[in-house]
């Protein structure tokens, strides 16, 4: 048994590539990615316990930029799969949960390698071929984004084991993490890679087991996310993967006594449901089960009269059309002075105009396809919307088209309503809808922005003027969780910006931060005493 107190290795960011055309990074992964479009078809299975699970009700794994295309299937289970990946992860926590913490540390530490090794490309060709992402956002989300979840996560969970209560003398006081009492249940959606992998395995990190359940338009990506697990040395049954259908899972789990936590990122009307249903059963469980929640967002650029045009226009261009408006973070309402709009609205135009559309392949595209067809329907019913209203204005975009791939195109819509159906609902495509307001009502636009949206989850002010920075970061503090001076409301970096929103968002518990790991422990406070009272008499009781 070793009795050393470990120090992990210094944690930093994975470097990432720029992927230059003609560079050997490029080639490679370019190379990966046609290897695997163009390799047999592909049959993804369950992973539960040390099977590989497959089933007769198969599922087509479909590029979203090349819809006709069939790269394989996945396994669709049922309640019984469900059943068998909780047995099999409450057969493996008490060897797990008992395991050396460096123990535990060193596979995820090795997990981490690989995915910036061996395994870089694989994951971010399945990244582009599955959610149709180009070379640099799989980049920083396959590859970066989750080498550092796992580093950081055992750093944060080190500097946790680490803190101790105080001991007088005559006293040793101890803290003890323990994991949770049951198995945690982990809910992963399409737009990260990264978020797929982390959500099941911070908690396996401090000693839990999972069942994790990955959106179907990310299987592909979360295939290759096990077979990582798998040569780290993740024991079997640590974290189950299954595909089945949301409510059928939910009503095994949610009823099962052992339930100790939730993980999830989504939607929040889904969370809310989750969360009801929870409650519901509330009875039946050893433990209050922890709730750990990212959902919607409605982010916002707040500009002020003071602001470059250029790094307003940049910042929209970026904000809200890079991997096509899917990420929880991306600009979807942005207030503009009036006095400026001339000069935003000329660099918008000149840099969305210049966009490319098309697949991932051609990596002069800055935009792909969306995730699906019933997202493209919604967000082309949104543009519908908007060319139809009265109320506003299409700048540029408008355009979309599935006969191939559901691309749409980046869509900047100006409305005279404040609240507009687009400046309130979240959208999750390529859209941003602007209001024009007078610069001289800076204030009273900010109360406006913090009353529409019922989410707080990213949001930015950009500015020269100091006073109105302040203005704002002291005005909004509550509209969100992640908050950008000066900069797009996005790229939330592990270690750096710990992501995560209050209110309609989520239970901001910060991906990516201790916080988050402390809510996948649970404390037990050890009191030794080496000398103890032999009478129960105390001093004050003396005549």
């Amino acid at each position: 048994m070793a009795n050393a107190h470990f120090k992990v290795p210094e944690t930093v960011n994975e470097p990432v590539n720029d992927y230059k055309p003609g560079s050997p990074e490029i080639q490679s992964l370019l190379g990966k990615y046609k290897a695997m479009y163009n390799q047999e078809p592909i049959d993804v299975p369950m992973y539960i316990g040390g099977e590989e699970v497959r089933t007769q009700d198969k599922k087509p794994l479909n590029p979203p930029h090349d819809h006709k295309k069939l790269l394989g299937h996945f396994n669709y289970g049922d309640r019984s799969h469900v059943e068998k990946a909780i047995d099999s992860a409450l057969h493996a926590k008490k060897a797990w949960s008992k395991m050396n913490w460096e123990d535990r540390a060193s596979v995820f530490l090795k997990a981490a390698d690989l995915v910036a090794g061996p395994y870089r490309d694989k994951l971010n060709a399945a990244t582009m071929l599955g959610q149709s992402k180009n070379v640099f956002q799989a980049e920083i989300d396959s590859a970066c984004e989750l080498a550092d979840f796992f580093r950081f996560n055992v750093k944060y969970l080190s500097d946790l084991y680490a803190e101790q209560p105080d001991s007088p003398r005559g006293v040793w006081n101890r803290l003890e993490w323990r994991p949770l009492e049951g198995f945690v249940f982990a809910i992963t959606p399409f737009n990260f890679t990264a978020i797929a992998g982390n959500l099941p395995s911070a908690p396996a990190i401090c000693g839990n087991v999972a069942v994790w359940k990955p959106a179907e338009t990310q299987v592909y990506a979360a295939s290759v996310i096990m077979e990582v697990f798998k040569e780290a040395g993740l024991p079997d049954g640590v974290i189950n993967m299954i595909t089945v259908d949301g409510p059928e899972a939910g009503d095994v789990i949610f009823k099962h006594k052992d339930f100790a936590g939730l993980h999830f990122t989504g939607s929040t009307a889904v969370f809310k449901n989750l969360w009801k249903e929870i409650a519901s059963n509330i009875d039946n469980y050893r433990a209050y089960p922890r709730i750990v929640g990212e959902t919607g967002g409605k982010d916002f650029i707040m500009v002020h009269k003071s602001a470059k045009p250029v790094e307003v226009g940049t910042a929209i261009s970026r904000g809200a059309f890079e991997f096509q408006g899917q990420k929880c973070s991306a600009a979807s309402r942005a207030y503009i002075p009036k006095e400026l709009w001339p000069s935003v609205k000329q660099t918008v135009v000149d840099q969305v105009g210049s966009f490319k559309i098309g697949t991932p392949e051609d990596t002069s595209n800055f935009i792909n396809a969306v995730i699906d067809e019933k997202a493209f329907d919604k967000i082309a019913g949104y543009i519908d919307y908007c060319i139809d209203s009265k109320d506003a204005e299409i700048v540029i975009g408008g355009k979309y088209d599935k006969s191939e791939g559901y691309f749409i195109h980046p869509t900047v819509v100006v409305t005279s309503d404040p609240k507009f159906k687009t400046m309130e609902e979240e959208i999750f495509g390529p859209v941003i809808t602007i209001y024009l307001y007078d610069g001289e009502k800076y204030e009273e636009t900010m109360d406006l922005l913090d009353e529409t949206s019922p989410y707080a989850l990213t949001g930015s002010i950009i500015a020269q003027d100091r006073y109105a920075i302040n203005a704002a970061i002291d005005r909004l503090d509550q509209s969100a969780g992640n908050f950008y001076i000066n900069d797009k409301p996005t790229g939330a970096v592990v270690g750096q910006q710990p992501f995560g929103g209050a209110r309609g968002s989520g239970t901001n518990d910060k991906a990516g931060a201790k916080l988050n790991m402390m809510r996948w422990v649970s404390a037990r406070t050890i009191k030794e005493t080496f000398v103890p009272a032999i009478d129960y008499r105390y001093p004050f009781m003396g005549e």
